[in-house]
């Protein structure tokens, strides 16, 4: 599939920064299934191009203001080509050793209850507990935007009951760890279906380290390993680790941030 996508985040600073540094991780994957026919990345309308690949395999940039700063815009858009590879993920420029995402972090440390609920979807195989766990999570946490926050950790999302995208990667995450199942955070985009509301914000799901097998991507917010309507962007060990921009500002300035995105078949050839 091609799709065209438009992400465009706008970020204010009252009063004016002193200055600004980012770090940007928006550049798709690329790998067996997912490739890259055009994309740029602007700062201001200026282009900024990956400077170095972290050690998961994402491309990142960096962009610093030179002066006092009101507004920055960040946009990147461009066509990606997918393919339905149910789930798998092979052939990432880097491949950092799985042990390093059975690592707990803030945000996706498992509590009892969350515990609990990973051994009781443990099955015979690592594959069919990841499966089973993403489901599981699915059924335990509603979707509801705004129950939650960037900061609520995944035994909180599951105290709550609801949350968005980012709680249901967060306690799956922390489920597969506690099962001793390597797992990771992926930031990317999402083409909804015909039928749906376009997408107006990053998506984010889980990938899973499946011991002779690899890396399997698991999305619990829709009950599916991802397909050729999603693309790639970044992973890390939570959303904060991931996420596909994260800045400094110098000076005491009031931040306020409007983003939308936008997801669309590219059907020229």
């Amino acid at each position: 599939m091609r799709l065209h996508v438009r992400h465009r985040s706008v970020y204010a600073y009252e009063p004016a920064a002193a200055r600004v540094s980012l770090r940007l991780k928006l550049f798709p994957s690329v790998f067996d299934g997912q490739s890259v026919d055009n994309w740029s990345v602007t700062v201001n309308g200026d282009r900024v191009e990956p400077l170095y690949i972290t050690g998961y395999g994402d491309e990142s940039a960096l962009w610093q203001s030179k002066d006092q700063i009101t507004n920055v815009e960040v946009l990147a858009e461009g066509v990606v080509v997918t393919e339905d590879k149910t789930g798998l993920i092979r052939d990432l420029p880097n491949k950092p050793p799985s042990s390093i995402f059975r690592r707990d972090t803030e945000l996706t440390r498992p509590d009892e209850v969350i515990r609990k609920l990973a051994e009781s979807a443990r099955k015979e195989d690592d594959l069919e507990t990841a499966h089973a766990l993403s489901l599981a999570v699915r059924e335990a946490v509603e979707y509801r935007p705004e129950a939650t926050n960037s900061q609520t950790p995944a035994a909180e999302a599951m105290a709550i009951g609801a949350g968005v995208c980012q709680d249901h990667a967060h306690v799956l995450i922390a489920a597969c760890r506690s099962q001793g199942i390597p797992a990771r955070y992926v930031t990317g985009y999402l083409k909804a279906a015909d039928d749906e509301d376009e997408l107006l914000e990053t998506h984010a799901w889980a990938e899973a380290h499946i011991r002779n097998f690899g890396w399997v991507g698991l999305d619990p917010s829709n009950g599916i390993s991802p397909t050729d309507h999603y693309i790639r962007i970044a992973c890390g060990l939570d959303a904060d680790d991931a996420t596909p921009i994260k800045g400094h500002v110098v000076g005491s300035s009031q931040i306020t941030l409007s983003a939308d995105v936008a997801v669309s078949d590219n059907q020229q050839q």
